[in-house]
């Protein structure tokens, strides 16, 4: 066995390495962080209905502490289940509650709001328009409180939607700034009284202008969140739109080919990516792999 020499140890510590700058905003929101908290306060099993977040990786972290993801309240009989951030429709709370179980209500306040505010302009006679995807959980608990609601995710739905005498407009709270204008410019078309809320959450905006302002100084951009994380694939887009852009979950999806000739790279997570997850990547990045 050949002993490597000290100018051959020296080279390997020396290799280049990109440089990593991580978004200003990004990771956990207060909604998912306040989620999980009460989650963790439980000292007996609990379930969820759903995953907690949209993050497999804490989801199985918390499935070792005896939080338990169900699909649907027939899956149990007896104990704790957790309302989870993103809401939910409240004929499924109703059906909890005759069925005895203890029911922990974790809903976002700011999910708690949009609720509010399109069962407002429902009740005040307002056709209700919901910016969002039609099967995230969020919109679903938003459109149980509203009568005969319209779901649109893209500013391409909004010229068939018809003409009415007034709309009501809400948005899911982490949709991205820049679809909701370009949606209400069209929507504008379709009424001659329409009632605004933008109710996109402060973080969400912060962690899409952080993200895209790094995204304009660095050749490319990692977001690191859940695949089934609508929040993180919207980041992802964003910033694509302006530097090549990577989505991965987890640090072992990096690539080297992903890094030649890029000097600069940036990091964000979105808003159910937890801060180990992130560093990780970070560290990960900076070390070569």
């Amino acid at each position: 066995m050949i002993n490597p020499t000290p100018s051959q140890i020296n080279t390997a510590k020396q290799a280049p390495h990109n440089k990593v700058v991580l978004a200003k905003n990004s990771g956990f929101c207060f909604g998912v962080k306040r989620a999980i908290e009460l989650a963790l306060k439980t000292k007996e099993k609990v379930y969820t209905l759903g995953p907690l977040i949209h993050n497999p990786q804490v989801i199985a972290q918390l499935e070792q502490k005896g939080i338990v993801a169900i699909d649907s309240i027939d899956d149990i009989e007896r104990g704790k289940i957790i309302i989870r951030a993103h809401g939910i429709s409240r004929s499924v709370i109703t059906r909890a509650k005759k069925k005895e179980l203890l029911v922990i209500d974790a809903t976002c306040p700011f999910v708690k709001n949009v609720q509010q505010i399109a069962e407002s302009l429902s009740r005040d006679g307002y056709q209700v328009v919901i910016i969002g995807e039609a099967n995230h959980p969020e919109v679903i608990g938003i459109a149980d409180r509203v009568r005969n609601p319209i779901i649109i995710e893209d500013v391409s739905e909004v010229s068939g939607i018809g003409q009415f005498e007034k709309i009501g407009v809400v948005a899911q709270t982490t949709q991205s700034v820049e679809n909701y204008k370009k949606m209400i410019h069209e929507l504008r078309k379709h009424s001659k009284k329409i009632k605004i809320s933008n109710t996109i959450c402060n973080a969400t905006k912060k962690n899409q202008n952080a993200a895209k302002g790094l995204a304009k100084n660095v050749n490319l951009m990692i977001v690191v969140g859940g695949y089934n994380s609508g929040n993180t694939r919207r980041l992802a887009k964003l910033c694509s739109e302006i530097v090549e852009t990577k989505h991965i979950e987890v640090a072992e999806e990096l690539k080297k080919k992903w890094f030649e000739k890029k000097k600069i790279v940036g990091v964000t997570g979105g808003a159910s990516t937890p801060d180990w997850i992130i560093h990780e990547v970070i560290k990960s990045i900076e070390n070569g792999f």
